[in-house]
C-alpha cells in the first residue's frame, strides 16, 4: 500500500510517517522544499516535494510523483499552519492550500481511495459551555454545528466544508496533542522547571488532550474500513476528561518538582498579556505563542467531547491515558535534553 503524509516535518506528521513505516506500507512524505527532515531519518521513507500555496507549480510537482507512483492508496492530509502573523495566512494554508491540493488531485485522477483530513476539535468553538445543575458539561459531539471562535477554526472549518461530498474523505478532530516533540505544552514543562504553573478563568475547566500516539492510532484505524469512515467525522481523546491542573501536577510528578507557585489570573489579565505578545510578534515577524487566538482557547471552559463513534465505527480504543502519555513525554525531554 502506497501512503502520502502532508505536513510530514511537523509533529504529528512524522509520527504518522513512522507509523505508515511500522506497518510496512510504501511511505511518502510530503513537505515544502525548505522543510526539516529532523524527525525523518529513516532511509526507507520517500520524500515529496509538494508547494500548495501554488496551484500551477503543485500541478507540474504531482504529475512527476504520478509517473513513479501512479497515485497514493491513502493520503493523510496533516499540512497547516497553527499559528500565523496574519488572519488572512491562516485562510492559505489551511483552507487554499487544501483546496488546491484536492483540486489537482482530481484534475490529473489521482485522488486516493481514502482521503483522511487533520482538522481539530477547535473548529466547533465554546459550543456548550453552560453547566447542568450538577455542575457537569455536556459533551461535544461530531454531530454539533460547528461555530469557531478563532482564525485557526475559521480557515479549518472551511477546508473541512470545503471536502464534505467528496467521496473518500474521513475527517479527524482531536482535540489538545501532546507528546515527544511538541513545543506548546513543552513550554509548560520549562515553567514547571521553573516553579511556576499559570493558569486563567475561575470558572470550572474541563480539558480534554490525546497522546499523539493515540491520534496516530486511530487515523491509521480508518485505513481499510472505507465502508464505515467514508464521509464521517471523528472527534478524537483518550476518552478522559481532567480538571484544569492535572496535566501540571503530572508534570510536577515527573520531574520531581516539589514545590509550584499556582497562579490562577483572570481573563481579563490573560487578555492584556496575549494582546501585548501579539503585538510584538508583529514588530518581529515571529508568530507567537500566545494571541488573541490561544486567549479565545483558553477561554474556553469545556472541551470534553464524545469518542463513541470512533470506538464503534474503527473499532479503536485509546490506550494512552494522561498519566502514561506524560511519563513518556517527560522522559523523552530528559533523554533529548529539552529540560
Amino acid at each position: 500500500m502506497k501512503i502520502l503524509i502532508t505536513g510530514a516535518s511537523g509533529f504529528i506528521g512524522s509520527f504518522l510517517c513512522e507509523e505508515g513505516l511500522k506497518r510496512g506500507m510504501e511511505t511518502w512524505a510530503g513537505m515544502r522544499e525548505h522543510s526539516s527532515r529532523r524527525w525523518l531519518t529513516d532511509k526507507q521513507l520517500k520524500f515529496a516535494t509538494l508547494d500548495m500555496t501554488n496551484a500551477v507549480r503543485l500541478k507540474e510537482q504531482l504529475s512527476a510523483y504520478q509517473q513513479e507512483v501512479g497515485r497514493w492508496d491513502v493520503i493523510i492530509h496533516a499540512a497547516g499552519a497553527t499559528k500565523c502573523l496574519k488572519r488572512e495566512d491562516f485562510d492559505l494554508h489551511n483552507f487554499q492550500c487544501t483546496k488546491n491540493f484536492v483540486n489537482t488531485l482530481k484534475e490529473l485522477g489521482m485522488m486516493p481511495d481514502q482521503f483522511l483530513y487533520v482538522s481539530s476539535l477547535s473548529v466547533l468553538g465554546p459550543i456548550r459551555e453552560e453547566q447542568n445543575a450538577d455542575g457537569t458539561y455536556n459533551d461535544m459531539m461530531a454531530s454539533d454545528t460547528p461555530k469557531p471562535n478563532t482564525a485557526y477554526g475559521e480557515s479549518k472549518v472551511k477546508s473541512e466544508a470545503f471536502l464534505k461530498g467528496i467521496e473518500g474523505v474521513t475527517i479527524f478532530r482531536p482535540t489538545g496533542v501532546y507528546g515527544p516533540r511538541e513545543k506548546d505544552y513543552f513550554m509548560m514543562a520549562k515553567s514547571i522547571k521553573q516553579h511556576i504553573d499559570f493558569a486563567v478563568g475561575y470558572k470550572k475547566q474541563v480539558i480534554t488532550f490525546v497522546y499523539v500516539r493515540d491520534l496516530v492510532g486511530a487515523i491509521f484505524a480508518a485505513i481499510g474500513k472505507a465502508d464505515v469512515a467514508n464521509g464521517k467525522t471523528y472527534l478524537v481523546s483518550d476518552g478522559h476528561n481532567y480538571n484544569s491542573r492535572a496535566f501540571s501536577d503530572l508534570i510536577q510528578k515527573e520531574l520531581g518538582i516539589k514545590n509550584v507557585l499556582h497562579i490562577k489570573a483572570p481573563l481579563w489579565l490573560l487578555w492584556v498579556i496575549s494582546a501585548v505578545a501579539e503585538g510584538f510578534s508583529k514588530l518581529t515577524h515571529q508568530p507567537s505563542t500566545l494571541n488573541g487566538d490561544k486567549y479565545r482557547i483558553m477561554c474556553q471552559r469545556n472541551w470534553q467531547c464524545d469518542i463513541t463513534p470512533l470506538k464503534e465505527d474503527l473499532g479503536f480504543t485509546p490506550s494512552w491515558p494522561l498519566e502514561r502519555g506524560v511519563k513518556e513525554c517527560m522522559n523523552w525531554y530528559k533523554e533529548n535534553k529539552w529540560i
